[in-house]
Formats: structure tokens, sequence, C-alpha cells
């Protein structure tokens, strides 16, 4: 039914004046979902249990600290003076179970307290998490990607270094290494570094690390497959995975010593792909390595222009156009079609990783002092999980499964999680005596509210 343009339209005259008076109002009405979820899987016993007297002292109590931090990253802070923000707001307060906030300086005097120690408690948590997440999902599949990414610093910051930044190259940074599953959408562990680590040589103490805690966490009877870049081409990442009895596809550097050119040289005849790509199987063997020999795939992409992964005037006819080479190393039994799907399927690493940065602050940096800003880090990617975790009890659907290894269900990032329901206003009131969150009388809001109640309750 159409309606008249006399209803459509309304008169606005004047300004509002701002009353700072009322109590009971609430900016984050969601959270009560979130709060009755940690409810439901023993989070704050968890946390009393793990951290109870792990972790630096504080009036409010350790498992109240963790508490704030996580509800001040998971209803959009991204610095600790955000929190005054939060202050009053009954909601934040029912989660993190105080009668008031902390101030930002008590937040960031607890966080300098922490030393390279404490980490360890929370990286439990956050594996024990992680774990029992993979435990309801089902699966038998582990596939695990491992990668780092650039955490750009002050320039005072403790055990910051210049070195793997490519946009800001003399900015010191931190180096921060996680591992991610990616079908459960868990990260399994993170561990900060300073700028000038690289993922070679230190990648292999996070990868012993990674397969203790998951033999300890999980047990055995699961299939492990690992996706990793180029630098972790190394023997003894390969000879790491193999007696963990991995599986595992590794990008291969084109280092002249691997004479990987002279093998496409030497190709004459590739396998289709895609429209665009194509591929070839070689076993390389690396002579520095003892003579080892190893399965490669080789792809090479068609492009439409010269780029410095280009080595074409080198190979073909100009005429042939132009092509953009990759190899990889695995000891799976996958075809070459297979296998570009599976390490496609790295691209769900750099959204996570786009995801923690842009909604989880995982980029800040809260202190001066290394240990703070590493479990800054912890903290971020435990409330990335939980929020993950979350849609799993509730809203997130199954999504069929794909050669890339995506994530199992259909997850929705951390910003849409707020605009529909985190972060929706309400008010606080006692009708008769019982205590009532009125978050008014949308339609989306409505149903959207009354799933979530609904299924939690079950």
């Amino acid at each position: 039914m159409r309606r008249r343009k006399a209803e459509l339209r309304a008169r606005v005259n004047g300004q509002l004046t701002f009353r700072y008076g009322r109590r009971g109002l609430t900016s984050y009405a969601g959270l009560e979902f979130f709060r009755r979820y940690l409810r439901t899987i023993d989070f704050v016993a968890t946390l009393r249990r793990e951290l109870g007297t792990a972790l630096p002292a504080s009036d409010y109590g350790i498992v109240g600290m963790v508490l704030v931090v996580l509800t001040l990253l998971v209803s959009g802070g991204r610095r600790v003076r955000h929190v005054r923000y939060l202050a009053g707001d009954p909601l934040v307060l029912r989660l993190c179970g105080l009668g008031q906030l902390p101030t930002a300086r008590t937040i960031g005097r607890w966080l300098a307290a922490f030393r390279v120690k404490h980490l360890a408690p929370l990286q439990a948590v956050l594996a024990q998490g992680a774990a029992q997440v993979i435990r309801q999902t089902g699966q038998r599949r582990l596939t695990i990607d491992v990668d780092g990414t650039v955490v750009s610093t002050g320039l005072q910051v403790a055990w910051a270094q210049r070195g793997y930044n490519p946009h800001h190259r003399k900015v010191p940074s931190y180096y921060p290494i996680t591992a991610y599953e990616a079908q459960s959408g868990q990260v399994l562990r993170v561990q900060n570094r300073p700028g000038n680590v690289g993922d070679g040589k230190a990648g292999v103490p996070f990868l012993q690390a990674l397969l203790r805690q998951l033999r300890a966490t999980l047990g055995g009877g699961y299939a492990l497959e690992f996706r990793m870049d180029g630098a972790f081409f190394r023997r003894d990442v390969l000879a790491l995975l193999g007696r963990a009895g991995a599986e595992y596809a590794i990008k291969v550097p084109f280092y002249r010593h691997l004479g990987l050119r002279q093998q496409v040289r030497a190709t004459r005849q590739w396998t289709r792909v895609t429209p665009r790509v194509s591929c070839a199987e070689h076993r390389l063997t690396v002579d520095a390595w003892a003579g080892a020999q190893y399965r490669v795939v080789i792809y090479r992409t068609h492009v439409a222009h010269r780029s410095p992964k280009n080595f074409q005037l080198d190979l073909f006819d100009p005429n042939d156009g132009h092509y953009e080479y990759q190899a990889v190393v695995t000891n799976k039994a996958l075809g070459g079609a297979a296998l570009w799907a599976f390490m496609s399927g790295r691209g769900v690493h750099e959204k996570m990783y786009g995801e923690l940065k842009s909604g989880f602050a995982f980029g800040s940096v809260p202190s001066m002092q290394y240990a703070a800003n590493s479990a800054w880090q912890l903290l971020s990617a435990l409330a990335f999980n939980l929020t993950r975790s979350f849609q799993l009890a509730t809203t997130a659907g199954r999504r069929p499964g794909s050669r890339k290894r995506r994530a199992l269900f259909a997850f929705e990032s951390i910003h849409t999680l707020r605009a529909l329901c985190f972060q929706r206003a309400g008010l606080l009131c006692r009708p008769g005596g019982a205590a009532t969150l009125d978050v008014g009388d949308a339609p989306g809001v409505v149903e959207r509210f009354d799933r979530l109640d609904r299924l939690l309750a079950a």
C-alpha cells in the first residue's frame, strides 16, 4: 500500500538538549547474550582455575581484569583509554562481574606488571578454548596456516626492531607469528617476536611448541596438514613435520641453487588448472641437503604485463605472453588442480589477520613493555576465538566442504556482529520488580534477539 508523502516526512525544528543523568541506559544490549554464552561454557571458572594466581594481582581481581580487557576488545575499543566510554554501562558491568570498571591508568599499570612468565597461562587458556571448539565441530582433520604479520610500534617500545616491515622499513615493529585452524576458525597459538626475527629458523621452535600443544589438548586421532609460505622452506621444518606424521604444502622460493628455473625451461607440457593457470610436476633434488628429494608442483599464471616475478623472456617466445611462476613442495597425495585450490585457501589466514587488526586491536601497542604487548595480543586472539565460538553455538550455519579447506561454518565478521547484536542500545528497567532489558521493537532486532534467547536457553 502506497502512503502519502505527508506521512513519510517529518519536520525537524531546533536542536536537542543533551541530558546525562538517566541510569540503566546501555549501548551494548547484545553483550547479555555473550555473557550467557560465557556462563554456559564455564569460562569464568576456567579463568579462575588457569589464571587465578598466575597473573599480576589487582584490586579488581585477575579474572575481573581479564574480563574487562576482553569486553573492551569485543565492544570495539582500540586503546586502553577507550574503557572510559564503557564506564557506568550496566551490561558491561554485568559481563565483567564488577560494580565499577577500572580506569585506563589501572589497566595500564596491570599490563605493565606482566613478565614473560605470565604469558604461558594465557596461552594455555587460548589453546584449551580452541581445542574445545574443534572437538565440538566433529572434524578429524586440522588445516593449520602458520604465518607472521607486522605490528608497527614506537621508537621506545621494548624489543621492537627494524626488520620485516615492508611499508615502513625504518619504523621499529613486532613480527608476531600465529597458527590458525582454517576449518574451525580458531587461533591456536600466538607468539610475539621482535621485528627483525623472520619465519625461517625462528619458526622451528614455534612449530615444535604447536605440535606439543596439539598433543596435550587434543590427543591423537587427528590428521594434521600445514600450509606455509616460502620462509618455511627449510630442511629442519620439513623433517619436523615428517616426523610428526603431518602433511604439508609449502611455497618454494626460486633460489638459484634449487634449479627451478632450469626445470621450468625443460618443461614442454603444462596441465591446465584454471583458464589462466597451468602446472607441471617435478622431483626436486636439493644438493645442499645431502641430495634430499621432494615432490614439487610448479604453477604458471598467464598475465598481461611484465612484472618482477616474471622471467618470460628467458624461457619462451615473447609472443606467448607473460607468465608468473610459483612452486609448492608437498607430501600430500593431491593432483595439481586440487593442490592449487588447497594453497589458495591460505587467504583465510590473511582475512583473520585483517579482522584481528581492524576489529580486535591486535595491531595496537598499549605499553612500552614487551610482555604487556604480548599479553594484549593473546587477549585479542582470545576475544576473536570467543566471538567465533559464540556464533558456532548460536547463529553460524554449517557450509558444504571445499577444496580450499575454508571454514566449515558461515561466520559473521565482528563488525557485522556488533552492528546486528552487540552494539544495540537498550534500557535496563524493573517493571514489577523483575530485571528487564528493553531493546525496542525494530523487527530485525526482535527477530535476532528472540532467536538468540531461544538458542542459548536450549
